[in-house]
């Protein structure tokens, strides 16, 4: 099982829609089970520096299962995962944002956002999570 474009399309809709209520434009990915990115948006006056991020941000929900706000506080010094951030040549990233999208309890996909402040990217990908 995995995202595919529409399942995709559906939870950027979502997450645009959290972002505009906000008023915070945003780089929204979608990656499938196997890390790929499925489908990208950069919102209309979106940071051009989050485009890499959001994508970033899904791949490493999707690589460990985990939102990456989670691993997040597992990364600091004397914490189990720190310097982590600098494994798979760079890619993980660790601050709030990116959400590992299950369907019947199985990941399939994850959400990546970036452009706000991290609680900011956090509600909107939660938003997209949990569209389907």
């Amino acid at each position: 099982m995995s995202l595919n474009l529409a399942d995709a399309r559906t939870i950027i809709t979502a997450a645009e829609a959290k972002a505009t209520e906000i008023g915070q434009p945003m780089n929204i990915a979608v990656v499938d089970a196997g890390g790929n990115l499925v489908s990208h948006v950069r919102m209309d006056g979106a940071w051009l520096g989050s485009i890499d991020i959001s994508i970033n941000k899904a791949f490493t929900a999707r690589a460990f299962d985990l939102p990456t706000k989670d691993l997040a506080d597992n990364a600091q010094p004397t914490q189990q995962f720190y310097g982590i951030h600098a494994s798979n040549h760079g890619r993980i990233m660790i601050f709030a944002g990116g959400i590992p999208v299950k369907r019947d309890g199985v990941v399939v996909g994850a959400i990546g956002v970036s452009g706000g402040a991290g609680d900011q990217d956090q509600s909107v990908a939660e938003a997209g999570s949990t569209a389907l």
